[in-house]
């Protein structure tokens, strides 16, 4: 050994690595690589035995390297970590949310998602769905991505009513151009501005009675349910919006505004707080 009990380059070159520290950097890479990955789509890049796996991403999970899909499960980089590779801006809000829908279900039961824009329609991106005890009698209604429409749908209009109003005229600008039956209230704007002003003075949207939770395979689908919505609102920022569904013969609006809207409130506002205490980088 040198002087001074340094390490000299033959005590380097002899170092021996650590085994589960290797395995640990072998999932991460997976996960650069595939950025939303199930259990077995990073067994099949890494090799690594599925009870191994389970322990090094529990590991990492509980030390903020890795988070868990709230809807299907699936593993994905922390935005948080400050090591994922660049994604679209929703990651981050996904991210912050799937813990929070989870309590939140925990809590009232029944389901919520997470909705944020993705130009003519919103789109699920988080869902509490597979939490509930409720069965909504719907597989598609877990599925990430699932388009829903701005207008008559209650997420909709609960980010339409709160979001800056250049953000909302462009939102409008091309909703106008389409031709589908849902968006024709965007050329119609003083039903439209009423509505949203509803929304906005009571602090909650819902449905429209003509809403039948959207489409599905370009088919109109009638899910049976109803939905209160609120907007991740952030200053005068919108991050999204969020709701909670049930099965709309259980309980009125107003019945279920008086049990479960400040749950739902406390939840966006937690959301929101978290975005906030991990700016992007």
């Amino acid at each position: 050994m040198p002087p001074g009990g340094g390490l000299g380059p033959a005590d380097v070159e002899r170092a021996t690595t650590i085994r589960a520290l290797e395995r640990g950097l072998q999932v991460l890479h997976a996960l650069q690589a595939r950025p939303i990955a199930s259990l077995h789509d990073i067994h099949l890049a890494t090799h690594i035995s599925k009870p191994s796996l389970l322990r090094i991403l529990n590991t990492l999970e509980k030390s903020g390297f890795v988070s868990r899909r709230l809807a299907d499960g699936h593993y994905r980089i922390s935005s948080f970590a400050g090591i994922a590779r660049k994604r679209d801006r929703h990651a981050r809000v996904a991210e912050a949310a799937a813990p929070i829908l989870d309590r939140l279900c925990q809590k009232v039961r029944w389901p919520s998602d997470l909705m944020v824009p993705a130009g003519h329609h919103m789109e699920r991106r988080e869902t509490s769905q597979p939490s509930s005890p409720f069965s909504l009698n719907a597989v598609h209604r877990t599925r990430v991505g699932q388009p829903v429409g701005w207008l008559l749908s209650a997420v909709g209009r609960a980010y339409l009513a709160f979001c800056p109003e250049r953000e909302r005229e462009a939102i409008l600008k091309t909703l106008r151009k389409s031709s589908e039956p849902e968006d024709q209230m965007a050329r119609q704007p003083e039903r439209l501005n009423r509505v949203l002003a509803e929304t906005r003075a009571r602090g909650f949207a819902t449905r429209d009675p003509s809403f039948t939770g959207g489409h599905y395979g370009g088919v109109p689908m009638d899910d049976g349910l109803q939905a209160i919505a609120v907007p991740l609102l952030d200053r005068t920022k919108v991050h999204g919006s969020i709701n909670i569904l049930w099965i709309k013969t259980a309980f009125t609006v107003e019945q279920f505004a008086a049990q479960h809207l400040d749950d739902l409130r406390s939840a966006a506002a937690e959301i929101v707080e978290s975005l906030r205490r991990h700016p992007k980088s």
